[in-house]
């Protein structure tokens, strides 16, 4: 018998908001077809028995929220689901220009959390991003100030944060966008990763990093893992167990569990973030 999986949707890319369509006609006929990183194609069921959780990668669930495609309708066939929804702040300026305001995704967090139950949002605080505007030095860290405890008065209580990494695309263009950017000290790292950590404290919430090395982590803040499969067998309404074997084809400093991803880069993400790492496609210029 095929043990059921964890279907990711997605890294590659933001399904619920540009490919909802996509999904939802998948989820009717229980199978996608996907093509991977590499240009090879392979085909995934969707059928409820096998899938243990459809884990929603978004910055911006609205389309979801308001039915799109009937897709709330669609989602109740299977047994969980799980939102991990990305919330920097930076929402409609020039580091997120087609994200929505930090207003109006702050507004999606309750009706998520009617569909799905708080437990079963991670928030993603990711990245921090840092840059000089004359002899200034600027960030969206201070945001979280304001976020979290919109998601103590929720029931949210996870978050998981990284600080951006400076892949040669996002350096290039993030310099012909005419911004100098600052990728502070480890020391420094591990000042504003306690400074996070002491606002989650004050907000009971359980504070995680993605993909970080150990060098400026702190105590009190646990290696992070987006797709956790031991979280998502507790949660589980039927008890359904998942093995929590490490994904091996992420970073090396994921922590992230074995799951199967039915995004594409060839599915462009129509957010257009400067930092962005995962698109191939994005323009440099």
């Amino acid at each position: 018998m095929i043990k059921p999986a964890i279907i990711s949707a997605s890294r590659r890319t933001d399904i619920p908001a540009f490919y909802l369509r996509w999904l939802v006609e998948g989820i009717k006929k229980e199978e996608v077809t996907v093509r991977g990183p590499y240009g090879r194609m392979y085909r995934v069921n969707l059928s409820p028995e096998r899938v243990h959780t459809l884990v929603l990668w978004s910055k911006n669930f609205l389309p979801l929220l308001k039915n799109a495609y009937g897709s709330i309708e669609a989602l109740k066939k299977y047994s969980q689901i799980y939102f991990l929804f990305t919330i920097t702040g930076l929402g409609g300026t020039k580091w997120e220009i087609n994200v929505p305001s930090p207003e109006k995704t702050i507004r999606q967090l309750e009706p998520l959390s009617e569909i799905a139950g708080p437990e079963r949002i991670g928030l993603r605080f990711d990245p921090v991003v840092h840059w000089k505007e004359g002899d200034k030095t600027k960030s969206n860290l201070q945001f979280f100030e304001r976020l979290a405890p919109v998601l103590s008065s929720i029931g949210i209580k996870r978050v998981i944060f990284s600080f951006v990494q400076w892949y040669p695309r996002a350096v290039k263009r993030t310099r012909n966008a005419g911004i100098e950017f600052y990728d502070p000290p480890a020391e420094e790292k591990r000042r504003e990763a306690s400074y996070l950590l002491d606002i989650a404290k004050t907000y009971h919430l359980s504070l995680e990093a993605c993909s970080q090395p150990e060098s400026f982590l702190i105590k009190g803040i646990k290696k992070g893992a987006c797709i956790n499969a031991e979280l998502l067998s507790s949660l589980h309404p039927f008890g359904w167990t998942i093995s929590p074997g490490k994904d091996a084809g992420q970073r090396a400093l994921c922590g992230c569990s074995k799951s199967i991803d039915i995004g594409s880069y060839s599915l462009p993400c129509g957010h257009i973030c400067l930092y962005c790492y995962a698109n191939p496609k994005l323009r440099i210029h």
